[in-house]
């Protein structure tokens, strides 16, 4: 897949950035402090400590997420998350790796002599998280989907709806058909291992490697893979 300079979309203002760009804007936009004060001001609400998160693919970065979590969250929360949000197809394994540490979700699963010294995913975040702190995680072990999660900031804010919030996300790429130069609609679960196979609706039909191999096209860094339809 051909990289492309990527942008995405601000959840509060609507307003598009680059992904560098938009850690910046979040810090100063008005109309998410202006959603944060009234959610504040309609509910009682309690301060706690928060971390931002960008979470992009490892090899295709053009997918990416800025997600807002409550420290006292664990990592099996953002492991679901993620599962939800772009990776769920067919109850694959994962495991984040943390200051050289690997957290699993199979953790304690298994006695030896299978326990390969994984430790659980039920660890706050602030037990392993903090500003700068840059990490890993992988979600199916045969078809992989690699993902980087860097902490941008730490800080306090008031407590309320979703455990994970998403403050902005990447406008999905625009991918052309390989053939006639439409935007693609699907793409080869085996061809996109050669960096091809996409294509649109039309020539979908003629594709080599018949039309039960092909997935649809979605923004996520798992298009392609195994059974993954978004």
């Amino acid at each position: 897949m051909t990289r492309q300079t990527s942008k995405g979309t601000c959840t509060f203002c609507h307003g598009e950035f680059s992904k560098a760009a938009m850690s910046r804007h979040l810090e100063t936009c008005q109309q998410r402090a202006a959603a944060e004060a009234k959610a504040g001001g309609r509910q009682k609400t309690q301060k706690t400590s928060k971390f931002h998160l960008v979470v992009e693919g490892r090899d295709l970065p053009q997918y990416w997420m800025h997600l807002e979590v409550p420290a006292s969250a664990t990592l099996t929360t953002l492991d679901r998350f993620l599962r939800d949000t772009w990776l769920e197809c067919c109850g694959h394994l994962s495991a984040f790796e943390i200051g050289g540490v690997r957290y699993a979700i199979d953790a304690g699963m298994f006695e030896e002599p299978f326990d390969m010294g994984d430790k659980s995913m039920r660890v706050r975040l602030e037990k392993v998280f903090s500003p700068g702190r840059v990490s890993t995680y992988e979600y199916d072990f045969g078809t992989t989907t690699e993902l980087k999660l860097k902490v941008i900031s730490e800080r306090e804010a008031e407590t309320r709806g979703k455990t994970v919030q998403v403050l902005a996300r990447n406008n999905p790429p625009e991918m052309l058909c390989e053939v006639c130069g439409k935007p693609a609609t699907s793409v080869c679960s085996q061809c996109i291992f050669d960096d091809r196979g996409w294509v649109c609706d039309t020539c979908a039909e003629n594709h080599e490697c018949g039309e039960d191999m092909l997935l649809p096209v979605v923004n996520s860094p798992r298009v392609g893979m195994c059974a993954y339809t978004g």
